[in-house]
Formats: C-alpha cells, structure tokens, sequence
C-alpha cells in the first residue's frame, strides 16, 4: 500500500508554524470474543475481557523540517530549518495577494544536515502586517543523488526465509505516484522481524501508530524507518508493527541487521512490508528500481505474485 512519510513535504502557510506539541494516549489490548488480539484506543464494553490499559506518548519524532517567520522593523525574515541527518532542497513561493513588494517571487536553498538559514527576506509595509502568506516544499536528499548500490539488496527479511510479493513494478494498484512507482509491497505476517535491506545511517522513525486502514485519514499513520544510504538515496519501510523499531536516528545499520517488525499500520488493509528507495531528483521525490540478491550471487527483479527468499 501507500505510506505518507517526511520525503516529499508541501505545505500552505498563513503564518509561521507552529510546534507539535507531544499527546498523551491510551491504549487498551485485550483479545475479542473470538480470541483475537485487539489493540484499540477504546475501552471494550465487555466486563469479562481481560485488558492491558498502556500508555503511549503520540508525538512526531520526525526531524524538523520547516520554514518560519521572523520579523524586525522592516523585515519579514523567512528561515528554513533542516534537523535531519541529510541534506534538505527547499523551494518557497510567496503568495501574489502578499501586499509587500516582493510577491510572486520563488525562491530556492538546499540546506546542510542540521543547519538553518535565512531563505528569504521580505520588506514590511507597516508594523502589523500580517506574516506573508507563501507555500513550500522540501525533498530530502542531496539534488540529483545517483542509485549506485555496490550489490543487489538483501530481501529485507531472515534469510532462508520466502514471502510473497504482493504488488511491484510495473504493476501500481495503491502505488500511483512517482515516489512510489518502483515501490514493493511483500506479505510479511504481522510481527516478523525485519532486516535491512542495505547499510546505511537512520535519519528518521515512526513508532507510536497501531490501526490500519484503507481511508484517506490513514495516509500520515504508518509506522516506518528511513535509511540513508552512501550514494544519497533513502530507504522506506513502512507500515511496521506498533512499537516495533529497535533504531533510532543517528544509528548505523549493518546490511541485514535486524530494525522493527513488520505490521498493518497507516494506509493499510492487512500486514505487509513496504519497501521503496528513493532518491531526490530535484525537487522530486523518485523512486528507483532495486535488485534483490539471489542464489550463487545472481540478481533477482520483483515480480508481483512471485516469492521472494533472503540469501
């Protein structure tokens, strides 16, 4: 299926954003009449159902990435932050309604790992004009990375291990757009452990998501790791088993260590990996083809409906 994630962020501002604030939830586990685990953030009206009352922290451990406002006598200074452990692309349009006299003007900034710099400066009309309207987008990555991975990938689970891929190039049900075209979709039980596919650095994670579901408002709700590789491509796995992930951004990952479960999180019908690599091809987030290794160091393609094994 298709997760929403940090690659590829476009936003509409009328004023400077804001900060998440950290949530608290509840939730409750328990199995239903028929013996199945349930994981639900309401409390089942059964009096005989043993529950397990957990508390959760619902935050966005997502690196901040975003553009603010900041203003002095006469000017609205216009700041892009990157906190990621990759290089970010910006690019900023100002609104034409903007009543200062640079509207309708783009502009462009490829921001350094943990940096932040002053995108653009607008003159202010008066003291309480109101912070200019604009829109952005940011794609992580260094502009115009090459995929140049030194094997084939490893299937992203134990090895001798088989599982069935479900959905791949050129076949695109849920995968419809450019950053998901070369995407993979394989049927990995809820809970089975999964490897990375290819060493790299963890520049972002999501773990705090537990319900899956094919509705639009699912879109932002799977669970995931982002790896970095060396050539500057990144690599997705989504849709992973609530509180699963045994990495952390800044982490080093060997080829085929193990980093989370699989699971059934976000926009989502049943349990199964996501994997995609993607790269930034200015300012657009593309995905790339990927070989996975095969017997006596062959090249395997993904085939939709065919089994995948791990060697």
């Amino acid at each position: 299926m298709k997760p929403k994630r940090l690659v590829g962020i476009v936003v509409a501002l009328a004023n400077a954003l804001p900060q998440t604030a950290p949530a608290a939830d509840s939730l409750y586990k328990y199995r239903d009449s028929h013996g199945n685990l349930v994981y639900s953030d309401s409390k089942p009206d059964s009096a005989s159902a043993r529950v397990e009352s957990l508390s959760i922290s619902v935050e966005n451990k997502a690196p901040r990435i975003d553009i603010q406002a900041a203003a002095d006598a006469q000017t609205w200074r216009l700041i892009a932050t990157n906190e990621c452990l990759c290089e970010v692309e910006f690019a900023l349009q100002l609104d034409p309604g903007n009543a200062s006299a640079a509207r309708d003007r783009a502009y462009h900034l490829v921001l350094a790992p943990h940096s932040q710099e002053t995108l653009a400066q607008v003159p202010r009309g008066q003291k309480d004009d109101p912070t200019p309207r604009l829109s952005w987008k940011a794609i992580l990555g260094a502009p115009g990375a090459q995929h140049a991975p030194h094997m084939p990938y490893r299937a992203p689970f134990a090895v001798g291990a088989s599982y069935v891929i479900t959905q791949a190039f050129p076949m695109r049900v849920t995968h419809t757009s450019t950053a998901d075209e070369y995407a993979i979709d394989i049927a990995l039980p809820d809970g089975t452990p999964v490897d990375a596919a290819r060493e790299g650095v963890v520049i972002n994670v999501r773990h705090d998501r537990y319900l899956g579901a094919a509705t639009p408002v699912m879109l932002d709700q799977a669970n995931m790791i982002q790896i970095l590789h060396d050539d500057g491509t990144i690599a997705i796995y989504a849709h992973l088993h609530w509180d699963s992930v045994r990495v952390q951004p800044g982490q080093v990952v060997r080829r085929g260590e193990y980093i989370a479960n699989s699971g059934n999180t976000g926009f989502s019908t049943g349990a199964h990996l996501h994997f995609a690599v993607v790269r930034n091809a200015g300012m657009t987030e593309q995905s790339v083809p990927v070989e996975f290794s095969g017997p006596g160091g062959s090249a395997i393609t993904p085939i939709a409906q065919a089994m995948l094994t791990a060697y």
